[in-house]
């Protein structure tokens, strides 16, 4: 789930939905309260474990922060280097998620129908719309934290996209994440000199200030959705899956990068990368080779979804009885 939260365009809420705990960590994070805090500053600290749900928590935010500096290295060099197929994957997989998320639904009633059009409407217009330009002042810095959090919370829309969208994306999940990864592992030597290194401390600012802004969002949204999900399970449903498949145009295999630029030259990360700021999508020639390799994913990808969806089910069923 961390991995797909990184890349722009997958949506960690839809890695949570499809492997059906998306309901367990709305309800999970609804748990982060006043009561809750009340039970730590008491001093009640198994009491606190157990109320927010602390063993699924410890897993879902382990995973998360170390598939960032694992898993998803991996996946940029992917993406990078074997990019089509990479993306065809997913395309894939996401394709097979509208299937496992529709098999939910016994029947379709008419506002059903009207929620998914608004998800696809809304998804649809997201992948169209042009990327702002990079600003790092701390209190925009703490609404790209609670924007971007809502990829883990609400399937189908990428936190990492509108991130893209509103031009912090290099500069949150990549600079600052590279910033933090070296000063975790100076420390770790016993190396503190970055104390003295104005650049850094500016850095881990604005990773910590991203960070506040993305608990502050996960608690937020969780409790609004939290509400939803309990009175209109079926309606939130529905909008999620027009979500998901508004969002195949985001991730649609064949794009052209297009690089960031600024005075004429190309703008680089801190690895010395050029900086994606959009992409230049086109139809594919079916009578190349590579063309036909990216179909192989895509069906890998749908093939996934499908292994645990009716790898699970009788699972389920077995548990029901």
């Amino acid at each position: 789930m961390g991995a797909a939260n990184k890349v722009p365009g997958v949506s960690g809420g839809t890695v949570s939905f499809v492997m059906n705990f998306y309901e367990e960590m709305i309800y999970t994070f609804r748990k982060i309260n006043s009561k809750a805090f009340l039970l730590l500053f008491n001093g009640r600290f198994k009491s606190f474990y157990r109320y927010i749900n602390g063993e699924f928590l410890l897993f879902l935010f382990g995973g998360s922060f170390f598939s960032y500096f694992t898993v998803s290295l991996l996946l940029d060099y992917f993406i990078k280097n074997y990019g089509l197929n990479v993306w065809s994957a997913f395309f894939g997989m996401i394709l097979g998620s509208i299937f496992y998320s529709a098999k939910q639904f016994n029947h379709w009633r008419l506002k059903d129908i009207l929620s998914v059009a608004i998800g696809v409407a809304f998804g649809i217009s997201l992948s169209m719309m042009s990327p702002s330009v990079e600003n790092d002042a701390l209190w925009f810095v703490f609404l790209c934290g609670i924007v971007g959090v809502t990829g883990m919370t609400l399937p189908g829309l990428s936190g990492s996209f509108l991130l893209i969208l509103m031009g912090n994306y290099a500069l949150l999940l990549v600079d600052s994440v590279a910033v933090l990864y070296n000063t975790l592992t100076e420390v770790v030597i016993g190396d503190f000199s970055f104390i003295y290194k104005p650049l850094r401390i500016k850095y881990l600012k604005i990773i910590g200030v991203f960070t506040l802004g993305s608990t502050f969002g996960l608690i937020f949204f969780s409790h609004i959705l939290g509400y939803i999900l309990k009175r209109y399970n079926q309606l939130l449903t529905a909008m999620i899956i027009g979500f998901i498949t508004g969002s195949l145009g985001i991730v649609w295999p064949w794009k052209k990068e297009i690089y960031k630029q600024q005075n004429g030259t190309f703008v680089l990360d801190s690895n010395g990368d050029r900086i994606v700021e959009n992409f230049e999508r086109y139809l594919p020639n079916i009578m190349t080779t590579e063309t036909w390799l990216a179909f192989t994913w895509i069906a890998v990808g749908i093939g996934i979804l499908l292994f645990l969806y009716f790898y699970r089910k009788p699972i389920e069923e077995t548990k029901n009885a």
